[in-house]
């Protein structure tokens, strides 16, 4: 069989799995597809659909995103310093989940001010204004506790009484 264009993606998935201990069996078990499946797209001889990539990135616990690229269904120059900084946030083992989500949610509003939003970004859900109202002085960042408006930033204000 001849070798398909799918980038370094193969080579890619190959020094993951290897980089997280894995091997081919366990891997292919863990993202739910069958061991010769895998073995072909680590050769570059299968290009997996988002869905099977979106499954072995879980399994590694990289960004998914970052396989897209490499796989080509995302803009690799559009859009790869965004994948690249969020796959860093994922990626990053002192962060939990709730904090890995609001910081995208954060990271995500400064983009999208910036004129850096993709189409995707133009709707964000209500949960999502967490980030964007808090920029702003309304509301609060989970963790930071709430801004004050007004004055200065060194304190909560007093009231003459």
């Amino acid at each position: 069989m001849a070798s398909l264009n799918v980038g370094n993606l193969g080579e890619y998935l190959r020094e993951q799995r290897r980089n997280a201990q894995l091997s081919l069996r366990q891997l292919a078990d863990a993202a739910g597809v069958s061991n010769p499946y895998l073995s072909q797209i680590e050769r570059g001889l299968r290009k997996p659909s988002a869905e099977v990539l979106q499954q072995v990135a879980k399994a590694l616990r990289i960004s998914a995103e970052t396989l897209y690229v490499r796989a080509g269904i995302l803009d690799a120059e559009r859009d790869r310093d965004d994948v690249e900084t969020r796959a860093v946030i994922l990626a990053d083992p002192s962060l939990n989940e709730r904090q890995k989500q609001v910081l995208l949610q954060i990271y995500e509003s400064f983009r999208k001010e910036n004129g850096f939003g993709t189409d995707a970004d133009d709707e964000v859900p209500a949960q999502d204004a967490t980030a964007g109202d808090a920029a702003e002085g309304g509301a609060s960042i989970p963790g930071l506790g709430p801004r004050t408006t007004g004055g200065s930033d060194a304190g909560p204000q007093q009231t003459a009484g």
